[in-house]
């Protein structure tokens, strides 16, 4: 029987390994970029203030800012391992036992990640389909700027998923190889 297109292929799997490492640093860098654009209207409204003119909006602008960069990190950071993570049981766990609570806690995790990427999904359509009109001084579609929700709940769910296959087929998670990999420079600065 044929197999699949790129099934066994280690080719397939490494330029989709390379098109999702794409996309959570791309999620990263544009949540960098939301929080960097926070700071830069803030201080633009301040120099505003200061030179007696307004600034309408601005409140809009941030708000949607803090959201998005929250919601865009979150894929990029549980990646490279930078969530908190409560090791006080798996740290006196044998390896199979560690394993099964790996396994257990990232299909936890898939299902609450689905879940809220199905729900900020549905939010965001309705807000579409209903032509939701931001209140602030800067009116537009609220769909617009919801969307960042919607990818990052997806980005992260992906990422959840991604790893629960990891630790099913008997590999490390990212995560993990991460930290051990920071840990090996002595960088401790996370675990703090």
């Amino acid at each position: 029987m044929p197999q699949a297109a790129g099934a066994g292929d280690p080719h397939a799997r490494s330029a989709v390994r390379r098109v999702l490492d794409f996309l959570y640093d791309a999620a990263g860098y544009l949540a960098a970029f939301c929080v960097f654009a926070i700071f830069a209207v803030m201080i633009g409204q301040t120099v505003l203030r200061e030179l007696g003119l307004r600034s309408g909006g601005s409140d809009d602008l941030v708000a949607w800012c803090c959201a998005a960069s929250a919601f865009l990190a979150m894929a990029h950071t549980f990646r490279r391992g930078d969530f908190v993570r409560v090791l006080l049981l798996l740290e006196h766990l044998g390896p199979r036992a560690r394993r099964a609570a790996e396994l257990a806690s990232l299909a936890a995790a898939a299902c609450f990640c689905g879940y809220l990427a199905f729900w900020t999904s549905r939010f965001v359509y309705e807000s579409w389909l209903f032509h939701d009109m931001s209140n602030g001084l800067i009116a537009i579609p609220l769909w617009i700027p919801q969307s960042s929700f919607v990818a990052g709940a997806a980005l992260l769910f992906v990422a959840v998923l991604e790893e629960l296959v990891r630790v099913a087929v008997g590999l490390t998670p990212s995560y993990v190889a991460a930290a051990e990999e920071r840990h090996r420079r002595g960088d401790y600065s996370e675990d703090i």
